[in-house]
């Protein structure tokens, strides 16, 4: 009997047509609700079993060969999507896994877009998922790589993150808009602090960054509860479900949601994530808020949606917002915005002990219509520094 090296069994793998796709559902980790799904290759050996990936992928990975191995997931993966869109059944966003070697692939896009297109399948239902060590690789312009699939309406997923040593400043450039929290960083009940911390840390950037997190490998009650306290929006693991064939999964998606009875919001949302929710509220009623440094002429923009005008700067000189917040007041309250707004006024006021500074005046919305808008700007304090703080709130009144 000969014995074919793993290379070989790679190759027969993909020439007897062997490869097959199994699903893993990503529930929402309130819900748990069935939202998305991650197609992972498996093979199916002559005598019916099932082999993993890694026993013929890593050797696939060191040649070509795993370009041919991951265009075929996607072809199956569409057809899949196309026979549930057809059906009239039930369908999810599902994530595909491509190499790294994909990235120098010359006709890439042409070839994702030919594909998917090809099926009828809505391009926002696939998912690129790339590696962190892939964009990691200087061998590549990962950036205009990602950048030009997003542009053809494709979700794009940086996988594995926490695997290596990853690199903010790539994640904060590169357009992608989900982050996949590797397994590793979930290490038993997640009791030990460091990993809560830097777990906490994670989602709280990637929140910031607006990009959708997935944590990985979630195989306890625990790590459920402390991952909700993150904020953290989508569970993919063996605590909600395995990878599953086909047949399978497409029943998991008519069913959608878990047999299980999900837990009050409330409760299982506490304490971080709580801040988040606390803010949607806040933006309700004042949907431009601002932090100011006085003491160092800065301002940050927390928020800016469903607002009059919006041509505020997001950050810069807070000198500089005032005088640009004054030309989009009526005439007549320009001088009482911005003499009131001034920060020689705002810090006299700091010093005399006031608790807040406020002031209803006439803006001008992107519609040219003056309209009443409060402008409130609240003194608080950081312990940790003698600088005057502010935080604006603003509020249209006329709605």
């Amino acid at each position: 009997m000969v014995t074919l090296s793993p290379l070989q069994e790679a190759e027969n793998a993909v020439r007897n047509k062997e490869l097959i796709v199994y699903y893993q559902p990503q529930y929402d980790a309130v819900t748990n609700k069935l939202v998305s799904a991650e197609a992972l290759v498996r093979r199916r050996l002559p005598d019916g079993s099932i082999a993993l990936p890694g026993s013929f992928v890593p050797a696939a990975e060191e040649t070509d060969l795993i370009m041919e191995i991951d265009w075929n997931v996607l072809e199956q993966v569409c057809c899949f999507l196309k026979k549930r869109i057809d059906a009239g059944h039930r369908y999810v966003p599902i994530a595909v896994n491509f190499s790294r070697r994909h990235i120098g692939e010359t006709d890439f896009l042409e070839k994702l877009c030919r594909t998917v297109d090809g099926y009828g399948v809505p391009r926002n239902l696939i998912e690129v998922e790339i590696t962190e060590s892939a964009m990691m690789d200087g061998a590549y312009d990962i950036v205009s790589f990602v950048d030009a699939v997003r542009k053809e309406n494709f979700n794009v997923a940086i996988d594995d993150f926490g695997s290596g040593f990853s690199s903010l400043s790539l994640v904060k450039d590169i357009s992608a808009n989900v982050l996949k929290i590797d397994r590793s960083l979930l290490s038993g009940n997640c009791e030990n602090e460091k990993e809560r911390i830097v777990l906490e840390s994670i989602f709280d950037f990637a929140h910031r960054l607006k990009l959708t997190t997935i944590a990985e490998g979630v195989e306890t009650r625990e790590q459920l509860g402390f991952l909700r306290t993150c904020g953290c929006q989508l569970i993919q693991g063996f605590l909600f479900a395995k990878p599953m064939p086909e047949e399978d999964f497409g029943e998991a998606c008519s069913r959608r949601v878990l047999d299980e009875e999900s837990e009050d919001i409330l409760v299982s949302q506490a304490h971080a994530n709580v801040r988040s929710l606390l803010m949607e509220a806040v933006f309700m009623k004042y949907p431009l808020v601002i932090m100011s440094n006085l003491t160092r002429n800065s301002f940050y923009m927390m928020a800016y949606e469903n607002f009059s005008a919006r041509t505020c700067p997001s950050t810069g000189v807070f000198d500089e917002l005032i005088v640009h917040g004054t030309s989009t007041m009526h005439p007549d309250d320009r001088e009482l915005f911005s003499t009131t707004f001034s920060r020689t006024n705002l810090l006299a006021a700091h010093a005399r002990g006031e608790k807040f500074v406020k002031v209803v005046t006439r803006q001008i919305g992107d519609d040219g219509i003056y309209r009443p808008v409060e402008t409130t700007d609240f003194f608080v304090k950081n312990p940790s520094v003698d600088d005057v703080l502010v935080i604006t709130l603003c509020q249209n009144l006329s709605e």
